[in-house]
């Protein structure tokens, strides 16, 4: 007998394409609309629910964000920056985290369909979720990073853990995932697992002997890579280590932060991952049959981001895509074969397979000595309450409130992608359950 289908739950909002970090910046929201466009042309909306994702108020920013932080967010703008000289020092806001418009509004944005899909998740109303926008990985508490201001991972974790009591972290961006193995570096009900490029790149950090403290040692995992990894090198062992973590771990969910920097060609990147080798952590992962978030993350090639994120969108659905790329409103992108496959290169693999063998015996060597997990606990999953947490200020009637059934009907037609005005109604979320961090 056949596994049964599982539900797939899609946030995507219309605007999110429509922010600019500044000319000449690597990093281009306009990628999470083209892998939207390669979605909706390939037919995989059909298959999914969609849901617009609400914005997310700054009180819940704060369950981990500092307050004068995400205040600081909310009120600076290109327009006023030079009053806030000081903070912008103080908060890491430079080149590489500029001040844009609409700034705010974009960390409410991306920060809305994680924390989203983590409720969906809870609710037991989806098996999958996913949010292309999300996955920014280096935001600390008080300072923005790598290009990431709000932690959405970090925030859809503690949602989570309102209800599963180990919840598993995993990130195939070629850049180590710092502010979520941060966030969680002395607890053991979070356990991170970074497979990037160590040494002279940014961050610098997820050496393989940086393993936790506290209740949190050796509940961080990190493979440090050199240049030039290619798909069978990656499998070889992102699975075994992943199996590993998966039956002494056992977590209740997974959040997979899915950067499409770690293929070849990737305008900052330095890896050499064919699409096929990325899906294959994807469809891996899958093959648990554990409530996983999926998530974006970096990626500074869009044509390649857009074609990565659409082809484990087909993963996740068990729908393979044809390798010609259907015709949409920006085609031209993909030329001048206009296919959804790319063709890595010939760089030399720098890690070789001593190295590679030897560190998956220290990381298994780890993972060998961690204590049987306790019994999952299970709790009742809390409903949404009435009073808005995740909301559109501007445009939502603060005299409305919407029931759970009502905000579970906010999925979008088949015919429709959007929903209408009206339907930009409150929503809210209890405060998960603050750990140790």
């Amino acid at each position: 007998m056949s596994a049964p289908k599982k539900r797939i739950a899609y946030f995507y909002h219309d605007e999110v394409g429509n922010f600019y970090y500044g000319a000449g910046h690597p990093m281009k929201p306009h990628r999470i609309r083209m892998a939207h466009s390669l979605i909706l042309n390939y037919g995989l909306y059909k298959q999914m629910e969609i849901y617009r994702p609400l914005l997310v108020e700054d009180e819940t920013m704060t369950m981990f964000h500092s307050d004068d932080y995400v205040h600081f967010l909310q009120s600076v703008t290109p327009d006023n920056f030079n009053d806030y000289n000081r903070e912008l020092q103080r908060y890491n806001m430079d080149v590489d985290c500029p001040v844009f418009d609409g700034l705010f509004k974009f960390c409410q944005l991306y920060t809305g369909g994680s924390m989203g899909g983590a409720r969906k998740l809870n609710q037991g109303n989806a098996d999958i979720c996913i949010n292309w926008a999300g996955g920014l990985h280096h935001a600390k508490k008080s300072e923005a990073s790598g290009f990431c201001y709000i932690n959405d991972i970090v925030l859809a974790i503690l949602e989570l853990l309102t209800y599963h009591q180990r919840v598993l972290y995993i990130d195939i961006d070629i850049h180590h995932g710092d502010g979520v193995e941060e966030a969680f570096y002395n607890t053991d009900r979070v356990m991170t697992a970074s497979f990037h490029k160590y040494g002279e790149y940014f961050p610098g950090t997820g050496g393989v002997k940086d393993i936790g403290v506290n209740s949190g040692k050796k509940y961080s995992v990190n493979f440090p890579l050199m240049d030039g990894i290619d798909d069978q090198s990656y499998q070889s062992i992102f699975k075994p280590i992943m199996k590993k973590i998966m039956e002494t771990f056992q977590p209740g969910a997974v959040v997979l932060q899915c950067g499409a920097d770690s293929l070849a060609g990737d305008r900052l990147g330095c890896f050499n991952l064919s699409l096929k080798g990325h899906a294959a952590c994807v469809e891996f992962m899958k093959s648990f049959n554990v409530p996983l978030l999926v998530l974006g993350g970096g990626g500074y090639t869009v044509r390649n981001v857009a074609r990565c994120w659409a082809n484990e969108t087909g993963v996740l659905l068990d729908k393979k895509l044809s390798e010609e790329i259907p015709y949409n409103e920006y085609y031209e992108y993909y030329g001048p074969d206009f296919n959804l496959h790319i063709t890595p290169s010939n760089m030399e693999n720098h890690n070789t397979k001593k190295y590679m063998e030897d560190t998956k015996i220290e990381l298994f060597e780890c993972l060998n000595s961690l204590p049987k997990p306790s019994v999952q606990i299970k709790q009742t999953p809390h409903r949404i309450d009435l009073e808005s947490k995740i909301m559109d200020s501007k445009e939502s009637n603060p005299d409305v409130r919407i029931t759970q059934e009502m905000a579970d009907k906010m999925v979008t037609d088949s015919r429709e992608f959007y929903e209408d005005e009206k339907d930009q109604d409150k929503e809210t979320t209890k405060v998960p359950m603050q750990i140790s961090t």
